[in-house]
């Protein structure tokens, strides 16, 4: 293996004004992880590096980093696999948290999400005699095995989109976590769960960008999880809020008409809203420019759109 230029992100809050990168260079060893190379870094050339790792088994979930901008844990991401063309790789901090130093994040706001879906089970049937506890099915734990693996390691709320823009919102970890414990059989608490859940900063504000999915070490597929959440949502008849609606109105104007209507689409789903409506007076406005929205001609017709919703009923009675 070549010569590779490591590009480490630096900060010390105690003598920096600003993060800056620090680059290093020598020959990996053949097979080394990235997580091998920050530790000859720290080990052979600068042991004021600063960062966290455990396990080296992809088990514990201390070495989320950002690799080339993609969030990884480092202890099962080859270096081989990450060199870009000029001969380098960059390592930053997991993203959407506060930096403490170098490559460590401060995950404070992460655990308190986390901590604010009750992360734990609530049973309301009586409790188990003694040396006894409570039974389930194989089959019932299928339904969040996935999402039980979840090694709380940050990477999916590292490169969410949402969370990016919208720092209420909690997150694809925490959601999925909470999927886990709704789909649980032995919990009692689901609709007030999912009712919290359907709140400002929950799971209708996920815009299912899949980077969650992408950067996940696991198989917990956290937008996944978070669709199921919806989907409970909506069989639990929880239809107050926008996301909600928009699904709602969505559905009902293409099973009508065979296409959707763009004019009435966020009319229905804000709802009796002056100040959302008039929020979105500029994209209105866009649209119209664009032709995308044509206000003064009738909805178009599709041909056979009886099919349409020949599909959309039985659809609607499967579900």
């Amino acid at each position: 293996m070549a010569d590779i230029r490591f590009q480490v992100h630096r900060f010390n809050p105690e003598t920096d004004e600003k993060p800056y990168y620090q680059e290093y260079q020598f020959t990996p060893l053949e097979g080394s992880t990235v997580l091998d190379c920050l530790n000859y870094i720290k080990w052979h050339l600068d042991d004021t590096l600063a960062y966290r790792m455990s396990c080296r088994s992809a088990i514990c979930g201390s070495c989320a980093m950002r690799v080339n901008g993609h969030a990884k844990l480092v202890c099962q991401t080859q270096v081989k696999n990450v060199v870009r063309p000029d001969g380098t790789v960059r390592i930053d901090p997991v993203g959407n948290m506060p930096v403490l130093k170098d490559l460590i994040a401060d995950m404070h706001g992460f655990w308190t999400k986390m901590q604010a879906v009750k992360p734990y089970l609530m049973p309301t049937q009586p409790p188990p005699s003694a040396n006894q506890e409570y039974l389930q099915l194989p089959e019932a734990f299928r339904l969040f095995e996935e999402e039980a693996t979840c090694i709380m390691c940050g990477a999916c709320v590292s490169d969410c989109t949402s969370l990016e823009s919208d720092k209420q919102f909690l997150g694809p970890a925490a959601l999925a976590k909470a999927y886990r414990f709704s789909a649980d059989t032995r919990d009692g608490r689901r609709h007030e769960r999912l009712e919290e859940l359907i709140e400002r900063g929950g799971m209708w504000d996920c815009v299912r960008c899949n980077e969650c999915v992408q950067t996940c070490p696991k198989t917990v597929a956290p937008m996944e999880a978070i669709l199921k959440l919806r989907q409970m949502a909506l069989k639990e008849r929880l239809t107050d809020s926008i996301g909600a609606r928009h699904v709602t109105v969505f559905t009902d104007i293409v099973g009508r008409r065979g296409i959707l209507d763009e004019r009435e689409l966020p009319v229905r789903s804000l709802g009796f809203n002056p100040v959302k409506l008039l929020g979105m007076a500029p994209v209105a406005l866009q649209s119209v420019l664009k032709g995308k929205i044509r206000p003064l001609e009738p909805p178009h017709k599709v041909k056979g759109v009886e099919d349409v919703q020949r599909i959309h009923r039985e659809m609607e009675d499967g579900s």
